[in-house]
């Protein structure tokens, strides 16, 4: 690649730079959250059916014997795809906001125009991941719902409508 302004790999604030933000937020996002899909699997269990998932140790015991080893990683899809464009959203949504609010309102308080862009940023990216999140807890909590997103999506569309 070809190295612009004082070594930069792109202008700030150019399509570019919004590229790699989004695909920076996607990546960190949807691999940290991947990750903890095991905990995520347990922790969704835990308030579904508290009496019978009422601890950690014994609850990853509890579906590791029910289920099987598999489904600590039941949902994984939905994590890994949702969080990712969550993040996306955050990262690029988060630049795109604070070029516009400086813009607009200038660099007099930059740290009002952070908060600004950080919560519009957020709420563009909570709305992304509110269907990923939707089919996840469906797969997460009842195992024969579907196997991840691809089936889950018309499944939850199906029985639920868009509103789902």
């Amino acid at each position: 690649m070809r190295r612009g302004v004082e070594g930069r790999l792109c202008e700030e604030f150019s399509p570019g730079y919004y590229g790699l933000c989004t695909l920076g937020g996607m990546l960190s996002a949807g691999t940290t959250h991947l990750a903890i899909t095991p905990l995520d699997v347990l922790k969704v269990n835990m308030q579904v059916n508290p009496v019978k998932y009422n601890r950690i140790g014994s609850g990853f015991s509890t579906l590791w014997r029910e289920q099987g080893p598999s489904s600590l990683w039941r949902g994984w899809s939905g994590k890994f795809f949702g969080y990712g464009i969550q993040g996306g959203c955050k990262f690029g949504l988060y630049e795109y906001f604070k070029k516009i609010y400086s813009d607009v309102l200038g660099d007099h308080n930059r740290s009002f125009i952070f908060f600004l862009s950080s919560a519009s940023a957020q709420v563009f990216a909570d709305v992304a991941l509110c269907p990923f999140e939707a089919v996840k807890v469906q797969v997460q909590t009842q195992p024969v719902f579907a196997k991840g997103l691809v089936d889950g999506f018309p499944k939850l569309y199906a029985t639920e409508g868009l509103t789902g």
